[in-house]
């Protein structure tokens, strides 16, 4: 690698490692403030709070490098442009081609790290993520049991009274199951009883032991009464944003063997992510560029306006792959294709290509 793309590597370098620093903390910040919100109100347990602090912070390192490199790109380019380097560079034979090879060198290193951390160690977070959820969601609805009090755990629909609670397990308990057909009730006594989760589904119920069930209709003598050594019943159903967000923990193997279109679309957003760096750093070389009595932030406002109509139409994509509208092998390639033939062709435009072209046409012999 020559000296001048040592330098322009460094520059990049520097402002990229300045910008994703600079919108990580504001986001961790942020971050660590819900984490603590959700220990403060018994939600998590005290000593889960750096494991979810640290899991999520590999998830916005993966969102955030690309708009940090295009920024970091944008701006280490522009300080060239305002200090005149690029036209020294540009007379010494370094046009808009000769910036990109540094900063696609930069930018291949970041896009493989970025694939490695979008399909391989982000879904193994999320899905620890999820697990000290689950199991902390347990032990704190465990511990909200009060000897003594009805509570209750699913907004009404499920009473239950504790005589005792000895080590996270409640003694002597009668529950009230509101209706489920028409006017039938469900009142279960049990000596002991436990709550448990489901850590594939998430589903809440308690397992009572050595109890009697009595189902009917309040006021008639129709009862049922069943006695049993062990019943399990459901507290509450199972929650539709958990299923949604268990798309997330799933391993790229599964969604690559997966027909689903939920989970096409999360592979396909999964492989945005590198892909995208590379298309956002080619679009960010001509987009630098500006006149010469512009400042250096004069183009800021346009790439952002770009990124944001790139990103926006990426979710649209995806959300169209969700619903089935737009077939499996499509995907998202067409957006990051389009965007990147919008690069490319800002690209060509500034190195004078079309210009070279027309000049050799015109003097042509007629």
């Amino acid at each position: 690698m020559s000296l001048i793309s040592r330098y322009i590597l460094r520059e990049t370098f520097g402002a990229w490692l300045i910008v994703v620093a600079v919108l990580l903390t504001i986001l961790m910040a942020k971050q660590f403030a819900d984490v603590l919100g959700d220990a403060a109100a018994q939600r998590l347990p005290r000593e889960a709070i750096w494991s979810i602090f640290a899991l999520t912070s590999m998830r916005y390192v993966t969102q955030l490098t690309p708009i940090a490199l295009f920024l970091g790109v944008m701006l280490a380019l522009a300080r060239l442009n305002r200090d005149c380097e690029t036209a020294a560079l540009s007379a010494c034979g370094v046009g808009p081609g000769g910036l990109l090879v540094p900063v696609l060198a930069l930018t291949s290193v970041l896009a493989i790290a970025l694939g490695w951390l979008s399909l391989f160690l982000n879904p193994d977070a999320s899905a620890r993520i999820d697990a000290i959820k689950r199991k902390a969601q347990q032990e704190v609805q465990l511990g909200a049991l009060e000897p003594g009090k009805f509570m209750s755990p699913d907004n009404g629909a499920t009473v239950i009274y504790p005589r005792a609670v000895v080590n996270n397990e409640a003694r002597d308990v009668f529950m009230f199951v509101g209706r489920q057909q028409g006017d039938r009730v469900t009142t279960t006594l049990a000596q002991r009883a436990e709550r448990t989760v489901d850590p594939s589904t998430g589903d809440v119920a308690f397992v009572l032991h050595d109890g009697r069930r009595y189902e009917g209709v309040p006021g008639t003598n129709e009862f049922l009464v069943v006695e049993f050594d062990e019943g399990r019943i459901p507290i509450r159903p199972k929650d539709p944003q958990a299923v949604a967000e268990s798309v997330l923990s799933k391993p790229t193997a599964a969604l690559v063997a997966s027909g689903v279109p939920a989970d096409r679309a999360e592979l396909d957003w999964r492989l945005s992510y590198p892909i995208s760096v590379l298309v956002l750093a080619v679009l960010a070389v001509p987009l630098s560029r500006s006149a010469p009595r512009e400042g250096r932030y004069a183009k800021v406002g346009i790439g952002l306006l770009a990124y944001i109509v790139y990103s926006n139409v990426l979710l649209i994509a995806r959300t169209w792959v969700e619903r089935g509208l737009t077939p499996e092998w499509v995907g998202l390639w067409w957006v990051h294709a389009v965007a990147a033939a919008f690069a490319l062709l800002l690209l060509v435009r500034q190195s004078g290509v079309f210009a070279r072209s027309y000049m050799v046409s015109a003097e042509a012999p007629a």
